[in-house]
């Protein structure tokens, strides 16, 4: 399987936004339920927010009302728009295709480092 690729990250300052971009083969994004996760140093990776094929989201009470999931299937690309960023958010960015029990079905790829910091 061909790993996913994430790009968009960077060094934010509180309060500011970035956007993530994750791209995906057209196929996968019209069959499969698509999320983004995150792993900070010493914790386990975790979902942040998840699309499904049919444009549901879902997403981590911890960015609930500041990140916003979303795609363009004619970009066949994923993206995770983030705004009011903590220090907390501070992590890596993986995006990964999901199956209806939730499993992640894709290559994880190297991911995107997100930097909250003043």
């Amino acid at each position: 399987q061909v790993p996913f690729v994430e790009s968009g990250g960077g060094l934010v300052q509180p309060g500011g936004s970035l956007r993530l971009s994750c791209a995906a083969s057209g196929s996968i994004l019209r069959l499969y339920a698509m999320g983004w996760y995150r792993q900070a140093p010493g914790k386990q990776r975790e979902l942040v927010a998840v699309i499904t094929s049919g444009g549901t989201t879902n997403y981590a009470d911890s960015v609930k009302g500041r990140f916003t999931i979303f795609r363009d299937n004619a970009k066949n690309t994923v993206f995770l728009q983030m705004n009011s960023l903590k220090p907390e958010d501070t992590a890596v960015y993986y995006c990964n295709s999901r199956n209806a029990y939730g499993l992640t079905m894709g290559s994880w790829g190297q991911g995107t480092q997100v930097t909250v910091s003043s």
